[in-house]
């Protein structure tokens, strides 16, 4: 998560690319950080660790820190100022380019943590999301809309695409919400905290995830549709009869469990 860093003067113009706006607030970064509890045991990755403020109070409680930033700017400042940290190695690079694998084999021993910009906040989720299996817990920075949409249940008009494929991965918890106020540059939009954990045994399992997320972009990308509509390119009429579904509701109606049916339905 971006911050201001107030132990070590340093400037650096906020780029609008990558979506900069750094958290100052010391109040929301202590609260974030009792959010987390981080234990000596712990291996965190932060995405985009700005100017490293939240860095240097997680550096002093867990075991191992690998910060992912995309700015060189930033990534050499926290190079330069923090390479004496044992536990700290900074990756200078593309989340979405960064395979977590390449930090550890070990099933759920990585704690993720990240204030993610608007344009690309679903985009890492799910590159994320394809490493649910190494990763503890995830606390995300977000803008309010897509953590609203992130814990969405069905008939809540943030319900989709996003929501359906967390949960089936992760219970989703939102914590907090963090004023405009408290960044630089001020965003125009409202933040909120959001932990994702993934599921140890998922409430439901689909025989093939790709159907599934197959399933629920088809049904979304024509969401004022039916069920026997929005569906018709994927299922027979045949096919759809025998779901034991109301074929009349909308996607927005369907539960999770209702979609991994319909998913396991296809697939077998």
């Amino acid at each position: 998560m971006r911050s201001k860093n107030t132990s070590q003067p340093f400037r650096h113009q906020p780029r609008k690319r990558f979506g900069q706006n750094f958290l100052h607030d010391e109040n929301v970064i202590r609260r974030i950080v009792d959010c987390i509890a981080p234990s000596a045991d712990d291996h965190i990755v932060e995405i985009g660790p700005g100017q490293g403020a939240l860095t240097r109070h997680l550096l002093h409680e867990c075991g191992t820190l690998d910060a992912i930033e995309i700015d060189r700017d930033l990534a050499a400042y926290l190079s330069r100022t923090l390479q004496q940290e044992k536990p700290f190695q900074i990756h200078q690079c593309d989340i979405l380019k960064f395979d977590l694998a390449t930090l550890t084999d070990q099933p759920s021993s990585l704690r993720i943590i990240g204030n993610l910009p608007y344009n690309i906040s679903t985009p890492v989720i799910f590159h994320l999301l394809e490493k649910h299996h190494l990763i503890k817990d995830m606390t995300f920075m977000l803008q309010l809309e897509v953590v609203n949409r992130l814990a969405a249940k069905a008939g809540n008009k943030n319900y989709g695409r996003l929501g359906l494929m967390a949960q089936y991965y992760c219970e989703v918890e939102h914590l907090f919400n963090v004023p405009s106020a408290a960044f630089t540059p001020q965003p125009k939009v409202s933040s909120a905290i959001v932990r994702l954990t993934p599921h140890r045994v998922k409430p439901v399992e689909a025989i093939d995830v790709e159907c599934l997320k197959n399933v629920i972009r088809t049904a979304f990308n024509q969401r004022r549709k039916t069920l026997r509509n929005s569906l018709k390119t994927l299922m027979s009429e045949q096919q759809l009869e025998q779901l034991q579904l109301d074929l009349s509701l909308r996607p927005e109606r369907l539960t999770l469990s209702d979609y991994v049916s319909i998913s396991n339905a296809l697939s077998s």
